[in-house]
Order: structure tokens, then C-alpha cells, then sequence
């Protein structure tokens, strides 16, 4: 698949853009201040065994705690099964471990013991002495010989194992040996940092630190994203091809010639259009080139997508229309999630179709799309209520979680209470208070439309409350509330 990757480079922040024949696929950020730490490698400390939840919060020097279950502690596994986590582990224990998903929402980050550290090549897994091929080389025979190559440079009393990438799939011996030579040594020298200094401390004197960082997002691009595909990758920054560059000259020489540096005056991002669909990926809405439309609704449990034929009328019947409709929103959505960066449960409501064929025809449509994805996704299929079931891997928060906030208005429900509302409740709190004081005068501050109703449609009902309680009740906006904010001022 061709594609092109641009880097933006700003002093707060490094974005990559994946496009494919024009059109923005991936959006990656990398922000000083909240920078990911998926992969990264820690000495925590065990803070707390729970063994009827089979897990444990470790500190790895994080404001909360982090997380790790019995399922993710390699120790714990044997040919039996899994032995309980309390047979392992106890508080104030120093623990080798590596973030596999960064803090999302409320929750800390999740931990495993069985640390892997990925190279151009291979994934290497020190724990582990299994040889594996990515899901992404589908070739029974070329997965065949891959292992067989990597294998055959295994020394006999070899302890950890390999993951083999799709990178991997044109590299030559030179290039396999020196990337395995490059994760041992790195390994080896986290187990050297390991042993050193702190843990010869009284265990009441440890602290947790980190002992492995992930590559930077410049780098990450290089290593997971450019491949045989990638024509260009574009930089605006000097300093940032530059090291990219070196990069490349190190572990990857043949993606040097594909560095570009843009120098035109008009901004990379704005040039290929890519803020203008920044902007789409947080809306709500996505509309279709048929008419329909497609709202995404994202909670900390789960996605939904619910697909609409809107004002597409194009099919020669009914059944033609929705089958169309939900076969354009099937490819649709396999981009939405990349870009979105959507992960964990997500519930689809395509139109109802009452044609098996249909139904299995948007089914391949959208696993065919999802093929193309880094991230590991399954799609379930419909389920009895006619409902696509699917999940897909989730390590960092979703485009919309790192550059949104809930609204401070809403708090995050995407809904306000109207100004009628509003102002029943003002008058039923004014009544409250006309019970228990006695004021010269009730003064109602409140937001202009509340007013404005209090002035207009209200007028009546509020003369009548202030009849009823014996006390004059005057208005006054306030033109910095919120439509549900409000006071009442006893004079």
C-alpha cells in the first residue's frame, strides 16, 4: 500500500500524519508535557496485593498507581495453569515491569512482567524462547521460512524468544542478525541498570525508576509506520530530519533516500489539508458521499456507531439503498478507528438488512478495511439484535481524549438543561427559601435566555409566585453564567 508520512514539529509538540492516495488515514501526537509511556521499562515497587482480584498496584513513580493482573505476571505461569499472584508477590517487593496502556480516564496504567523490546525487524522477547510471525504475513510458506531463518541465528542455549514483523519480510541475514544483536544488548543492559545501586538498598529505601524509554514519536515512525510502501517522508522541521536522518543511517539505511525537508511557506498540515480533517475526527458527526451519516458516542465502557441513510436515495429499491449506505459506512468506519484512535468494545448499528448476503458482504467489507490497520482489531459479527460486535487493541487514549476536555458547562453529558427547566427550578427554590427567611426583596441573577423567559413566557407565573409568597422578586443577567447557573439573592 503507497503512502506518504509528514511530521509536524512544533517546541510543544511532534504530530505524524499517515496518508494514503490523499487521504488522511493515522494522526499521531507526541505533547511534551503528556508524553506516552506505553513500552517503556520500570523497577516498581508493590504497593498492594489483592488476591481476590488476582492483581496488584505497583508504583512506577506515576501519580496513580499502577495496574497488574495475575493473567500479565509471566512468573505465574507453569504447565498446570496459572498459580494464584499472592504466591508471587508482596508489598514492597521490587518487580521488573513494562506499560503496556498508558493511564486512560480513572484508570492507571497496565503493566506486564513479560517485557518485549521491538526493533526494525523483530520484536524480541527475553522471557519467552518461542519464534512467532506477524498476523500481518499471511503466506503459510513465507511465515514458514521466516521462522526457519530467524531460528537458524538462535544460539542453542538461546532464553528468550522473537516476534518476526512484516518489516521483516524482505530483510536479508546481514540485517536479521544485526537487529538481534542490538535488542540482546539492549536487554542486557536493562538487566545491568537492574541490578545496580538502588537494589542493594533496604527494601523500605527503593524507589521505583525507569530503566527503558521508549523511542521518541520521530523515531517510532521510522521503526513501525514507514515500510516497503512509504514514497516520502515529509519533515518541517530541520532539526527534526536531522535526527531522523541519523536514525536511519544507523538502523535502517535504505529509508534515508525517502527523508524529504518542506520549506514552503504555507503550513505541511494545512497544505495537504489535514487540519481541516483533524477538525472532522472530533466531530460526532461524519457524513457519507451518498447522503448518509455515521455519529459516533464514546463512554469510558465502549464505542457505538450508528449508521443513517440521511438523504441518500439512490438505490433502485429500498434494500439497494441500505445495502449501499451501510457498505460506504463499512469503509468508512475501518478509517474512522484509525484515526479516532478508537479502541477497546465498539458496537456497530448498521441498517437493518434482511439478506444474509448483504449482511456478509459488509461484514468482509469492513474486515477488509481493518486488514490495513496496525492495530489489532476482531470483528465478532452481528449479533442477534443485528448489531456488528467488535474490539480493537487499545494501548494510548483516543484522538478525542488527548485534545479534548469534558465541557465544563455539561460536564461531559453533551446535553444542558433548557431554560424553561431552569426556570421552574429557580421558582421552586425561590418558594423553598420564601419558607424559611424573610427578605425585603428576592433578587434571581441567572443567564440571559433565563431571563429572557422570566420577561417574556414566565411573566405571568413569575408575578403570581411573587403574589403568592408576598415579596418582590427582580431580575438581573448575568452574562458570564451558564444557561443552568443561577442565584437567588436575599435582600
Amino acid at each position: 500500500m503507497k503512502e506518504d508520512i509528514l511530521v509536524n514539529t512544533t517546541a510543544q509538540e511532534l504530530r505524524v500524519a499517515v496518508i494514503h492516495q490523499g487521504v488522511l488515514q493515522e494522526l499521531h501526537l507526541d505533547r511534551e508535557a503528556t508524553r506516552g509511556l506505553v513500552g517503556n521499562i520500570y523497577v516498581g515497587i508493590v504497593t498492594r496485593v489483592l488476591p481476590g482480584m488476582q492483581s496488584a498496584f505497583i508504583d512506577i513513580g506515576l501519580e496513580r498507581a499502577a495496574f497488574l493482573h495475575v493473567a500479565d505476571l509471566w512468573q505465574s505461569r507453569t504447565e498446570a495453569g496459572t498459580t494464584p499472584i499472592e504466591k508471587h508477590l508482596y508489598e514492597g517487593q521490587s518487580l521488573l515491569v513494562q506499560v503496556q496502556k498508558d493511564p486512560i480516564g480513572t484508570k492507571g496504567a497496565r503493566l506486564s512482567t513479560q517485557v518485549s523490546i521491538a526493533g526494525r525487524l523483530l520484536v524480541y522477547l527475553p522471557h519467552d524462547p518461542q519464534v512467532g510471525v506477524s498476523q500481518r504475513i499471511s503466506g503459510e510458506a513465507e511465515r514458514s521460512l521466516l521462522r526457519e531463518r530467524v531460528q537458524r541465528f538462535m544460539a542453542p542455549d538461546e532464553r528468550g524468544g522473537f516476534i518476526i514483523r512484516t518489516m521483516a519480510e524482505e530483510a536479508t541475514d546481514e540485517e536479521f542478525i544485526a537487529d538481534m544483536a542490538y535488542l540482546r544488548r539492549r536487554w542486557a543492559q536493562i538487566l545491568e541498570d537492574t541490578r545496580s545501586g538502588a537494589e542493594a538498598l533496604p527494601a523500605r529505601e527503593r524507589k521505583p525508576r525507569l530503566l527503558y524509554a521508549e523511542l521518541s514519536l520521530a523515531h517510532r515512525a521510522l521503526r513501525d509506520i514507514a515500510g516497503p510502501g512509504t514514497q516520502t517522508v515529509v519533515v518541517d522541521s530541520r532539526y527534526t530530519l536531522e535526527d531522523m536522518r541519523a536514525f536511519c543511517q544507523t538502523y535502517m539505511p535504505a529509508m534515508e533516500s525517502k527523508l524529504r525537508l518542506y520549506e514552503g511557506e504555507r503550513p505541511l498540515f494545512d497544505l495537504h489539508g489535514i487540519e481541516e480533517e483533524i477538525e472532522k475526527a472530533l466531530a460526532r458527526r461524519v457524513d457519507l458521499k451518498s447522503g448518509g451519516y455515521l455519529i459516533f458516542d464514546q463512554t469510558e465502557a465502549l464505542t457505538t456507531i450508528d449508521v443513517n441513510t440521511g438523504g441518500y436515495v439512490g438505490g433502485r429499491s429500498f434494500e439497494d439503498t441500505v445495502f449501499k449506505t451501510n457498505l460506504e459506512a463499512a469503509q468508512s468506519i475501518s478509517r474512522q478507528l484509525r484515526l479516532r484512535n478508537l479502541g477497546g468494545v465498539i458496537i456497530i448499528d448498521f441498517i437493518d438488512m434482511g439478506s444474509t448476503q448483504h449482511r456478509d458482504a459488509i461484514l468482509q467489507e469492513l474486515r477488509r478495511g481493518l486488514a490495513r490497520d496496525r492495530t489489532k482489531s476482531t470483528v465478532n459479527g452481528f449479533t442477534s439484535l443485528g448489531l456488528v460486535e467488535m474490539t480493537r487493541k487499545r494501548t494510548r487514549e483516543s484522538l478525542a481524549h488527548i485534545l479534548c476536555e469534558p465541557c465544563t458547562v455539561c460536564q461531559g453529558k453533551g446535553s444542558v438543561k433548557t431554560a424553561r427547566t431552569v426556570c421552574y427550578e429557580i421558582m421552586r427554590e425561590v418558594a423553598r427559601e420564601a419558607r424559611q427567611f424573610n427578605p425585603r426583596e428576592f433578587r434571581i441573577l441567572a443567564s440571559n435566555p433565563v431571563i429572557d423567559l422570566f420577561l417574556d413566557e414566565e411573566s405571568q407565573h413569575l408575578a403570581m409566585l411573587g403574589d403568592a409568597i408576598g415579596k418582590p422578586i427582580s431580575l438581573h443577567v448575568e452574562s458570564l453564567y451558564s444557561q443552568e447557573q443561577y442565584d437567588i439573592v436575599l435582600v
